[in-house]
């Protein structure tokens, strides 16, 4: 029976430059490989000793990239190792089969979330209304599935935050504070359901996950084992549960770490 990796992607596997977390000399940094490219530029990166690794695990398991990135977002990624069959986007509002989105799937979400939550469009009138143009840069509809506002994180009021989650709560959503984007997400708008879905197709017994942010907490709860790194909401947060290994690395060597794991875990023993 096939082994399922379900893994986030922005600092958990990839790392913009701001997130490597690379606190060792220069001569002991590790090699990077840049895996994104936006508008000529280098986005996102993992350590070739990463790169190395998800190619293995390429080969041994069958490894489903899981991110809230809109689909559009996600091709931008090159990542090493055979093309995924399967990838989660727009937190687990598209699943895409061999590049190509899953229609079914998307109108099965899109219908549970007319019926379980308030609509995106009282939600995104909320955000422009209530947020401060003094540390918003950039409030955007991802998919029109969810919403995200970019803002200058050290001049965010972090009560604020905590008054739109209570806010969001009593309708039906969460929100997530990652870096420079603060997400307000339907509930069941989940990683974990597109996973399960993965899961039925494959016929995976056994399924592995990992992720840094409080959106994927609800991943690493369905999996049967799970990873979080040393860095993120969640670690922030002390977030745990018995299923879950709290890495103590973080950054971009939490991601070799959580590959080395991934690895551990996929092979047969012996």
């Amino acid at each position: 029976m096939p082994v399922l990796v379900a893994s986030d992607l922005d600092r958990t596997l990839i790392y913009s430059a701001a997130a490597l977390a690379l606190t060792v000399p220069d001569e002991r940094a590790p090699r990077l490989l840049c895996v994104e490219v936006y508008d000529g530029k280098p986005l996102s990166y993992l350590t070739e000793t990463a790169a190395r690794l998800l190619a293995e695990l390429g080969d041994t398991a069958v490894f489903v990239p899981t991110t809230t990135r809109t689909r559009e977002q996600y091709r931008r990624i090159t990542l090493p190792g055979p093309p995924p069959a399967y990838a989660i986007c727009a937190n687990g509002g598209h699943l895409l089969v061999d590049g190509v989105a899953d229609a079914d799937w998307h109108a099965r979400v899109t219908a549970r979330l007319a019926d379980e939550c308030a609509p995106l469009a009282e939600v995104s009138e909320h955000l422009r209304s209530a947020a401060d143009p003094v540390w918003v840069r950039k409030h955007r509809i991802a998919e029109d599935l969810f919403a995200y506002l970019v803002v200058e994180r050290e001049l965010l009021p972090l009560d604020w935050v905590k008054e739109l989650a209570v806010w969001a709560e009593n309708r039906g959503w969460t929100v997530s504070l990652q870096g420079r984007k603060i997400y307000a997400v339907p509930k069941p708008l989940t990683k974990s359901a597109a996973v399960r879905e993965v899961a039925r197709r494959t016929g995976a017994d056994l399924t592995l996950a990992a992720g840094d942010s409080l959106l994927d907490a609800d991943l690493l709860l369905a999996a049967d084992r799970g990873w979080r790194p040393g860095h993120g909401e969640l670690a922030d947060t002390g977030w745990t549960a018995p299923t879950i290994s709290a890495l103590p690395e973080r950054g971009v060597w939490a991601g070799e770490r959580i590959l080395r794991e991934f690895l551990r875990a996929a092979r047969p023993a012996g």
